[in-house]
């Protein structure tokens, strides 16, 4: 059975790099008709060539996920330059790392402004579009990190990301009565930017402590959220997908190793 989101129209959110590019180009190639959103606009610029390039369809929108205006006028700007909104991927997210005893109120609010109320904003502001044609496909780049697992220095992350998690349960039961799903992709450690910056030899060391034997691919975890976007997914809500080479399976990292 083909999975495809052809002709669909998409917004990605925290799409100028990593997952979130990933994640539009991977639509994008599959046909779909894509809105790429995310603070700065020279890298979406960039990204928007790539794709028409490529031979796909593709927009560009420059806003803040945390500023509810922001994000009204990011579902307006999709419904002008394509007429609907069938997929919202939201995919931005931060990850700032403090220990418990050093999270400020500042750092803590700014986490959750980002990762967990950017949500509300992004799904209140497609929702009437996705209402009024009776679909839609919502798709949230959740983590591994507060909801498996958890990581020193991460405590406000966490706490962020399992919060969204809860959002999505109750939301699917609120969509469901108008065709409208909503569930999250729960990555492992993928090679972004930011894991690669910490260097080859810690990139190896997380390595060694996954069943597969390396650290994900962005476009690994873009296939999995292409499926929970497809019509395909139709009888999938409220869920969450893991994608992490079986990095959560261990009882102890010596375990992952034959």
């Amino acid at each position: 059975m083909a999975i495809s989101v052809r002709d669909k129209v998409a917004i990605v959110t925290g799409a100028s790099r990593g997952i979130g590019r990933a994640i539009a180009e991977v639509l994008a190639a599959d046909g779909a008709r894509v809105l790429v959103v995310a603070r700065g606009s020279t890298e979406l610029a960039e990204l928007v060539a790539s794709i028409k390039s490529a031979g796909g369809k593709a927009a560009l929108f420059r806003g803040d996920v945390s500023r509810k205006d922001d994000m009204t006028a990011m579902a307006a700007t999709c419904l002008e330059r394509f007429g609907r909104i069938d997929i919202l991927c939201h995919n931005a997210g931060i990850f700032p790392t403090a220990r418990v005893e050093e999270t400020t109120e500042a750092l803590w609010d700014e986490i959750h402004a980002v990762n967990l109320k950017s949500t509300l904003f992004a799904v209140q502001a497609c929702l009437p579009a996705m209402k009024a044609q009776h679909y839609g496909r919502i798709v949230l780049t959740g983590s591994t990190a507060g909801y498996y697992s958890g990581f020193p220095g991460l405590a406000a992350y966490t706490a962020s990301k399992a919060g969204q998690i809860g959002f999505s349960r109750s939301a699917a039961i609120e969509f469901a009565p108008f065709g409208i799903t909503i569930n999250s992709v729960l990555p492992g450690s993928v090679l972004t930017d930011g894991l690669a910056a910490l260097g080859e030899a810690y990139v190896n060391s997380v390595a060694r402590g996954i069943p597969i034997g390396r650290v994900g691919d962005p476009k690994e975890i873009a296939h999995a959220v292409q499926f929970l976007a497809s019509t395909e997914a139709g009888y999938i809500t409220g869920q969450t997908l893991v994608v992490d080479g079986g990095q959560r399976l261990p009882h102890t990292p010596a375990a992952a190793v034959l």
